[in-house]
């Protein structure tokens, strides 16, 4: 089994500081608020999975997901939870807290938006395992931040190419090709 590939973070957690102990920030016995999707792509039902754990200032996402080309991938958060379209148009774009939208890229001065996220590695076999973290998404509802779990959901999409973080509106990242429809997880 290969090691899990640490993407690096958006923001890293060191730099986010120790929260105080309250119960809504996930002190002792507070619950932390859990998402969960499975991937699908062009050619499977069941490409992988997503897990998202809410802490005090944003979301962790573990990802694992087998069928894409080797190499790097854009992904994002998109901000209607539906899949069921070939090549994934029905999630919507990237997802956002606010009517206006920022600038896509996570290192464009006038972004990010909150549906990026850093790139994917995808081995030599297709598989990616990953780890990443979002300052910008909630699934509690925390004030300021995207939610995913609305009326209408979210997803999360992943793209063809790398996402270059500047370019609009997707970062060059080519095509939709696996998509996860975000839901509660008890």
């Amino acid at each position: 089994m290969k090691p899990l590939l640490l993407v690096p973070l958006v923001a890293s957690l060191a730099a986010l500081g120790t929260p105080p102990a309250a119960a809504d920030d996930h002190g002792a016995g507070a619950q932390i608020a859990r998402a969960a999707g499975e991937f699908r792509t062009a050619t499977s039902e069941n490409a992988g999975t997503a897990e998202l754990s809410e802490g005090p200032k944003g979301v962790v996402i573990r990802v694992s997901v087998d069928g894409l080309t080797p190499g790097w991938h854009g992904i994002h958060f998109h901000a209607v939870g539906d899949c069921s379209d070939e090549g994934f148009q029905k999630s919507g774009g990237h997802a956002h807290h606010e009517s206006e939208k920022p600038l896509h890229g996570l290192l464009n001065p006038q972004g990010p938006d909150d549906g990026d996220l850093p790139n994917i590695h995808a081995d030599d076999n297709g598989q990616a395992r990953a780890e990443l973290y979002s300052p910008f998404v909630t699934l509690s509802g925390a004030e300021g931040r995207a939610m995913l779990l609305d009326g209408d959901g979210a997803a999360i999409v992943i793209h063809e190419g790398p996402d270059d973080h500047v370019s609009q509106p997707i970062g060059g990242a080519g095509a939709r090709v696996a998509c996860a429809v975000i839901r509660k997880a008890d």
